[in-house]
């Protein structure tokens, strides 16, 4: 078995695009490999600022015979499928096919062989194959050429069993092609002259050698150690930041952290303001004190080795620095001359969506929608909270978009509107809703728990799902641009968390006279459900029971919904629970089918039972069953006890057995017949007063 490797040496590709793009090369080589009959151990991928790399372990050196065949149409089929079918085999006539006997009769099969041969033979239109297959989010082309690459390209090593391949790839235009090799270059300035490659451990050796690591991992492990030995060194802590270690493994070969320091008169800045002026524009490290305050400490990772132990590449990392935090202090001191709410007619300028108005249209509208769920929710919640203040968060949630500081980094939006907020004195819960709002992001971010605050967040995200839902803007597929799944999971975190006993459709409700318009109620509440599918799944809670239980006709109180789920889903899991979800589906199947054979007989059998017409003992038992578990369930219902509704409905269990085992439904007597069909349509109306059994699988 012998091994292939494979490096596009190119001018710096975007961090953002490594990983992607040495994933697309593993996966494209491996198909094409794959597809030719060439059984491999694996393939490894690794990516860099200039050098996208695949290694492919255990390729055998000769290919093998390979034999395919394909079933074709049947014999004595239409003379179109016959010739599809010699087209599609790359036959010129059915005597190239051949005729077999199967089970379902005797078929046309087209049998392929290919001889093999050398592995280093089909390699290298395999490479120039998987080189042109690759896709990047943005691309270009160079010279005269016609490829099209992230960058442009500047070798192509390809090294099968210890040697270069022969092959080139052609870059169209009076570009002259770029040849497969066995050299490489290491660190654009660590190191000078070509490197001849021969296997893929001499590569990996060769190259740290030449001051390059191959492996991002690697890299990231070496930032995140060194950055951290450097902060102790100052006195310092690094702030953890998984997200920018990657991306500056992505931008270096050789990274050397060095550690600068932040003029005092910065000091006092919001440390949200620090921070995102060295992360966003410079990928610096910011540091903590003892204390968990901002330290004047930041950490660069060069891609630089000096001779005078980096100074001068401090120096000027400091004075880049100085220069975005005087910018931000400016903002910062002319912004706080203006208070928020006079900021808010500038937000008539700034539209949300075209069709949905501008950001002051909106602010009103989640005002109202955030009155109007403190009106409603019924636990308590909201008790103790001031609707004054509620309002007003709502009207200034959005008023620091107009703000300098939010101008230059975006991401700051409500981070700023709470500090000047507190700046000019505001209600501390105002200021909190108004930084809050936004929240929570992600799945790992932390859901508002402030009264104030989840009001207003709860109130952005209904005004944004019943916009869009009322503009028919809706997600399809995997295309979700406005982000209303995000949307939508946030609100079912803000009430589940919160437990807030809302009804949905009321909110909706509000939503909708807030906006003039109307939406599909329904389908916005499936939308709710399926989300709420994804939110619970891995709380180990079964999605047909979510779908049984928002069958009910007006459950839309997502805790209230939970609740009954659980209950249900342990329901379900008892003896008990499977024995009459089988019974409910024995009466159900019964009833829909003399439903389909009878027209009309849906309207004939909703009626009361004729209790005269009861006249076997199995019978009467199972119509004072139902009638006493509906009783019990619709009062454990009503001070929603699920457990004890559930309860209520496993004493049917036995009577339901009984009566399937001594009474015949479909007797020859027709008013006897109807009125045991009203019994097995009261089994299922009894039962779907707690949950809709008919969704449940199993």
């Amino acid at each position: 078995m012998a091994k292939l490797l494979l490096e596009l040496l190119s001018e710096e590709i975007p961090a953002r695009m490594q990983a992607r793009a040495a994933q697309d090369l593993q996966r494209l080589l491996a198909d094409r490999l794959t597809a030719m009959g060439l059984a491999h151990a694996g393939t490894r991928g690794f990516a860099g600022p200039r050098r996208l790399v695949a290694v492919v372990d255990g390729l055998p050196r000769v290919r093998p015979d390979v034999e395919e065949e394909k079933r074709g149409p049947r014999v004595g089929a239409p003379e179109n499928a016959i010739q599809g079918f010699l087209k599609g085999a790359g036959l010129q006539s059915l005597d190239q096919a051949e005729k077999r006997s199967t089970e379902k009769g005797e078929f046309w099969f087209a049998v392929t062989r290919r001889k093999g041969g050398p592995t280093e033979a089909v390699l290298p239109q395999i490479l120039i194959d998987t080189i042109r297959a690759m896709s990047w989010p943005k691309s270009m082309k160079w010279g005269s050429g016609t490829f099209a690459w992230v960058r442009p390209l500047h070798s192509i090593l390809a090294v099968f069993d210890g040697k270069p391949l022969p092959g080139q790839l052609d870059l169209g235009g009076n570009m002259p092609p770029l040849k497969f090799g066995n050299r490489t270059r290491g660190h654009r300035f660590l190191s000078s002259g070509q490197i001849t490659i021969d296997e893929v451990a001499g590569y990996i050796r060769q190259l740290r050698a030449a001051r390059v690591i191959v492996d991002p991992v690697e890299r990231a492990a070496v930032i995140r150690a060194k950055v951290e030995t450097l902060c102790i060194q100052a006195g310092v802590k690094v702030q953890h930041d998984e997200a920018l270690i990657d991306e500056v493994a992505g931008l270096v070969e050789w990274p050397v952290p060095l550690v600068g320091t932040i003029d005092a008169v910065f000091m006092d800045l919001p440390p949200e303001v620090m921070v995102t002026s060295m992360r966003t524009h410079q990928r610096y490290f910011a540091t903590l004190r003892e204390d968990g305050s901002m330290a004047d400490k930041f950490v660069v990772v060069a891609n630089m080795i000096t001779t005078d132990g980096g100074t001068e590449i401090i120096a000027g990392n400091e004075r880049v620095l100085r220069a975005r935090l005087a910018d931000a202090r400016f903002f910062w001191d002319q912004d706080r001359k203006i208070r928020l709410e006079d900021r808010l007619p500038a937000l008539k300028q700034i539209v949300f969506h075209a069709r949905l108005g501008t950001q002051y249209e909106r602010v009103e509208r989640i005002a109202a929608v955030a009155r109007e769920i403190v009106a409603q929710e019924k636990s308590g919640f909201f008790r103790d909270v001031d609707v004054n203040h509620v309002e007003q968060a709502a009207r200034l949630c959005k008023a620091d978009l107009v703000s300098g500081m939010v101008g230059e980094f975006p991401e700051l939006q409500g981070t700023m509107g709470r500090y000047y907020a507190r700046h000019e004195g505001l209600p501390g819960e105002v200021a909190d809703a108004i930084g809050d709002h936004y929240s929570p992001r992600g799945v790992g971010d932390a859901c508002p728990t402030a009264p104030v605050s989840v009001a207003v967040a709860l109130a952005d995200r209904l005004d944004t799902l019943t916009g869009f839902w009322s503009i028919k803007e809706t997600p399809t597929g995997s295309r979700d641009p406005f982000g209303l799944r995000r949307a939508a999971l946030g609100a079912i975190r803000l009430v589940l968390e919160n437990g807030l006993r809302l009804d949905l459709i009321r909110a909706f409700s509000a939503a909708e006279t807030a906006h003039a318009a109307a939406t599909d109620r329904d389908d916005l509440l499936a939308f709710f459900e399926d989300r709420l599918k994804v939110q619970v799944r891995e709380q180990g809670v079964r999605h047909d029971l979510i779908d049984a239980v928002f069958a009910l006709s007006g459950e839309d109180d997502l805790v209230r919904l939970l609740a009954r789920v659980k209950a249900l889903q342990e329901f379900i899991g008892t003896d008990d629970g499977r024995d009459l979800l089988v019974a409910y589906n024995r009466a159900a199947n019964i009833v829909r089918a003399e439903e389909k054979k009878e027209k009309g007989l849906a309207a004939k059998i909703a009626g009361a039972l004729g209790e005269k017409l009861l006249q076997q003992a199995e019978e009467r038992a199972l119509a004072t069953a139902l009638a006493s578990a509906d009783a019990r369930a619709a009062t454990a219902l009503d001070s929603e006890d699920f457990a004890g509704a559930m309860a209520a409905l496993a004493e049917l269990r036995k009577p339901i057995d009984v009566f399937f085992d001594r009474v015949t439904v479909n007797t020859d007597q027709t008013e006897l017949r109807l009125n045991r069909l009203k019994l097995l349509a009261r089994i299922r109306t009894t039962i779907d007063r707690v949950a809709d059994f008919s969704r449940i699988e199993g």
